[in-house]
């Protein structure tokens, strides 16, 4: 499962850099590297920001009547 996740970085990861750096250059994994720590931070902002961003939408017991 954990396979999964990174791969699924991985492949997102690769596809942006390989808009930006050959893939026969010599640091590309290296970008592609930094590109997934990126790609990670995002998914990892997204999902603690996304609660306290959308809660109060779908909580609907706390509003007065």
């Amino acid at each position: 499962m954990v396979s999964w996740i990174v791969r699924g970085l991985l492949i997102v990861s690769g596809t942006v850099t390989g808009w930006f750096v050959s893939k026969d250059a010599p640091n590309f994994s290296f970008i592609q590297g930094m590109a997934s720590l990126v790609v990670i931070a995002v998914v990892v902002l997204v999902l603690a920001y996304w609660p306290a961003r959308w809660m109060h939408l779908i909580d609907r017991r706390n509003k007065p009547d």
